[in-house]
């Protein structure tokens, strides 16, 4: 074990490791260009065939990505793709970071872990490194990923190491990014951490935490996640209070942000979207039940933000009734469907479950977002419009994602009535009087 750890830790120093991701998504991809832009080879995989021909074509998907870093990458040979779970052969490091959501019974989906891992396992070799990045629940890697690398006859911590870091990538945001976002590492064996973390320290700027296990570090980005999902609630909770009192929820939230100390801020919104946020605390609650735990905060802050959607619409529609208008038949624009501002990613997003509702409620809906052409959802495929072409006919316009990029000045004087559920608007001084906050 020692000759092999001593081994594979030099070829880590030396740049010599050839490096594996699979998975080439919004973790993924960014994973293997900074590995890549280390000066390690890296080969990415992934089922979609898509994918696999936009890398190797140096086209990139992915917003956090520099374009120009993507391209250079692979026309210099340092980075490419395939679908060929056979190269795993060439390489002695691997992270799997692919996606983990939750069933139809909000129930953890591990499908996509298994099934990478057990493809990996079938080249797995000896001295080789596998990390596990894609958010679970604590036990993952040793009850689910360890057993099927250990049915080739490998024993981990011996022939082959294994780790969990749990990925933080936090799209769109211009100061951490995948290069400089701390790490946080659990091995199943203090040889696996070791070498995973010498991994993470040759490859990133930000610090890398070493853990005592996988759980810890399963456990952790749980905690991070339900930390904000709990928070959040709460601030939804208040938002719906306020409404009810004829209190601006967000200036209350400003005032609170003058303590210098005990307060963080937390803001209401039309819902939680995001891979992340909304899924992995019920990750923690479906595990809690094994342990006889009923995991009661985190289930009721599940309920109040899943609420969050209806809550919007029910408020657009006694809108509409105050200026003697129905939903029913009215023209709904939401502007964006992207779950956060500035990005084109509308994993979650609460803009859909607005959309579902007024639709229910028979709106004629039309989505606009400067970030997205198309989207779909249970599976119907729908084009964005421009604002600009359906602003002057809309009998309400409901702003769902606050991209910095609208221009809210011209869209206030345009528009005939606003639902404002992100306070984007709270810089505008004329027309406020159509302007309605959550």
């Amino acid at each position: 074990m020692s000759e092999l750890k001593e081994e594979l830790l030099e070829k880590i120093k030396s740049r010599k490791a050839k490096l594996g991701v699979v998975g080439l998504g919004y973790v993924g991809l960014p994973l293997a260009v900074e590995k890549a832009k280390a000066g390690f080879q890296v080969i990415g995989f992934d089922v979609q065939d898509t994918k696999v021909d936009m890398v190797n074509k140096g086209e990139n998907y992915i917003g956090d990505i520099v374009d120009d870093d993507l391209k250079g990458l692979v026309q210099g040979g340092m980075l490419r793709a395939t679908s060929d779970f056979g190269f795993v052969k060439e390489v002695d490091a691997l992270c799997i970071c692919v996606p983990t959501p939750l069933d139809l019974y909000k129930q953890p989906d591990l499908s996509y872990v298994i099934s990478s891992t057990e493809s990996v396992a079938k080249y797995a070799h000896k001295g080789m490194l596998v990390v596990l990045e894609s958010t679970t629940y604590p036990g993952t890697t040793e009850e689910v990923v360890k057993p099927i690398l250990e049915s080739t006859g490998l024993t981990v911590g011996e022939d082959i190491f294994l780790a969990f870091s749990p990925e933080r990538v936090d799209p769109g945001n211009k100061q951490f990014k995948t290069k400089n976002t701390p790490k946080v590492v659990g091995g199943c064996t203090k040889a696996c951490t070791e070498v995973a973390a010498a991994l993470y320290r040759n490859i990133l700027e930000g610090d890398v935490m070493e853990v005592s296990s996988p759980a810890v570090a399963e456990m952790e980005k749980i905690l991070e996640n339900t930390f904000r999902n709990i928070n959040i609630a709460l601030a939804n909770e208040m938002a719906i209070l306020c409404n009810r009192m004829g209190i601006d929820v967000w200036e209350v939230i400003e005032a609170a942000k003058t303590k210098p100390y005990g307060f963080m801020a937390f803001y209401p919104g039309p819902g939680l979207g995001g891979h992340c946020i909304p899924l992995d605390p019920m990750y923690l609650s479906w595990k809690a039940k094994e342990y006889d735990y009923h995991t009661r905060l985190i289930e009721t802050s599940a309920e109040i933000n899943d609420f969050m959607p209806e809550f919007v619409v029910d408020n657009a529609m006694k809108l509409l009734n105050k200026q003697k208008k129905a939903m029913n038949g009215a023209k709904v624009l939401l502007l964006g469907v992207a779950y956060k501002n500035d990005i084109d990613d509308y994993r979650e997003s609460p803009t859909l479950k607005v959309m579902e509702h007024l639709l229910e409620n028979g709106a004629n809906v039309v989505v606009d977002d400067p970030y997205i052409a198309t989207f779909k959802h249970h599976g119907e495929v729908y084009n964005t419009v421009k604002w600009q072409d359906e602003i002057d006919s809309a009998d309400i316009v409901i702003i769902t994602t606050n991209h910095s990029c609208y221009p809210y000045e011209e869209i206030v004087e345009r528009a005939s009535l606003i639902y404002d559920t992100r306070n984007a608007t709270k810089n505008v001084k004329e027309g406020r009087e159509k302007i309605y906050k959550l």
